[in-house]
C-alpha cells in the first residue's frame, strides 16, 4: 500500500516541483509564462483521471476561487490555497519536496488537489461518497460536502439534478 502510494505521488512531485521552481527562480515573469489555472484545472483532472469540473466546484465551494485563501479552523489547521489544502498534508508534501508555501501557487494548488481527490477516489471509487471525502470522512459533513459540489455543477448546467 505504502509504495502504491508513493507512485502515484512521485508524478505529481515532478510536476509540482518544477512549478514551483520556475515561479520562484522567473519570479513575476513566471506569471505570463504559467498556464492559466483554468488550464491547470484541465491538466490536473486529465493527470489523475478526476473530473476538471468537480475541481472546479470544489474551488468555488471552498474559496470561491481565491488562490490567495488561508483559512485557520478550529482545530488549529489552516488549509491554504482556493482548493483548501489543510495543513495535515503539509508533512507529506514536505517530505515529497513540496513546501506548504508552493501552495499559494494556483496550479501546484489544483495539482495536489486533484492527487487528494484521486486517493479518495481510490479508496471509495468513482462516487460522490469519493469528492464528500476530499472535505471529511465523516459520514455528516462528508454527504453534506459531497450535495454542495453536486448543487454547484447543477447551478453551472454540467449536472441534472437527481429527481
Amino acid at each position: 500500500m505504502d509504495q502504491h502510494k508513493t507512485n502515484a505521488f512521485g508524478p505529481l512531485r515532478s510536476w509540482a516541483i518544477c512549478a514551483w521552481a520556475a515561479l520562484v527562480v522567473l519570479g513575476s515573469s513566471a506569471a505570463h509564462a504559467a498556464p492559466t489555472a483554468d488550464d491547470c484545472f484541465d491538466k490536473a483532472g486529465a493527470y489523475q483521471g478526476v473530473n476538471p469540473h468537480v475541481l472546479r466546484a470544489v474551488a468555488w465551494r471552498e474559496s470561491k476561487g481565491d488562490a490567495t485563501a488561508i483559512n485557520r479552523n478550529a482545530n488549529g489547521s489552516i488549509d491554504v490555497g482556493q482548493l483548501q489544502i489543510n495543513s495535515i498534508h503539509f508533512p507529506e508534501l514536505a517530505s515529497q519536496g513540496i513546501p506548504h508555501r508552493a501552495l499559494t501557487d494556483p496550479c501546484v494548488n489544483i495539482f495536489v488537489a486533484a492527487w487528494l481527490l484521486k486517493q479518495k477516489m481510490v479508496r471509495h471509487g468513482n462516487t460522490w461518497r469519493a469528492i464528500g471525502a476530499y472535505h471529511s470522512e465523516s459520514p455528516r459533513e462528508r454527504d453534506a460536502y459531497a450535495r454542495s459540489i453536486q448543487a454547484i455543477l447543477v447551478s453551472w448546467g454540467l449536472l441534472q439534478r437527481e429527481r
